[in-house]
């Protein structure tokens, strides 16, 4: 289970939720209002006071790249240190079963990352996370750039993670299929996380004189 308890990320509201395996939690939210922070904060990569556990570990009870091999942050942009994709990769026979799967050829691991296209770049971004077989995902716009197909094939091998017991945390802008499978959905409005799980009333954060209160909508 990831469990996050009082996070607090600059000066957005407390943010609490649990997640078991297998389960999926939506954050969406105005440009700018936090979203990228929030993932960041949960992967270790940024400071940001309260709990996170996974499987009844904290976070800072292991060093940081020990976190993120079981806690994976995929950016928006993701980095690279070698001028093609596939000296970033470990096991060929994970790779590319995974690279067709999300409609790609070989050949794209052998090109250089300046000449891939942002939806190429984010969809082996993708591949890369899964190959390291966390126990969660942290998708910030994953379907960001992506046409129709490829958005369908992005759903499909996340869906298929889901499957396989990983927790995913999915930051996205536009309507995904993944919205049939999550638990909830986490709004950033205002400064304030607001936790609605699907078919039940909201549930608004903000910080109180004890910590975390929860004010349940009309």
């Amino acid at each position: 289970m990831l469990k996050v308890d009082h996070l607090k990320v600059g000066a957005l509201s407390a943010a609490s939720f649990a997640l078991a395996a297998g389960q999926c939690l939506i954050v969406s939210g105005a440009s700018g209002s936090g979203k990228t922070r929030l993932l960041r904060a949960i992967a270790d990569l940024d400071p940001a006071d309260g709990t996170v556990m996974l499987e009844g570990a904290e976070r800072h009870e292991m060093p940081g790249p020990e976190w993120r091999k079981l806690v994976r942050y995929v950016s928006a942009e993701p980095g690279w240190w070698a001028p093609t994709p596939r000296p970033h990769f470990g096991d060929v026979t994970v790779l590319e079963p995974l690279v067709a799967a999300l409609g790609l050829t070989r050949e794209v691991l052998d090109r250089p990352i300046a000449q891939l296209s942002t939806g190429e770049r984010l969809r082996l971004g993708l591949i890369r996370a899964v190959c390291g077989r966390p126990k969660v995902l942290l998708l910030d716009e994953p379907l960001s750039g992506l046409d129709k197909e490829a958005m369908q094939r992005v759903e499909a091998l996340i869906g298929a993670e889901l499957d396989l017991g990983r927790i995913v945390v999915l930051v996205s802008h536009q309507p995904t299929a993944l919205a049939r499978r999550a638990r909830a959905e986490l709004k950033i409005e205002a400064g304030t996380f607001k936790l609605m799980p699907f078919g039940r009333p909201a549930v608004s954060y903000s910080e109180g004189g004890t910590g975390l209160v929860a004010r349940r909508s009309a």
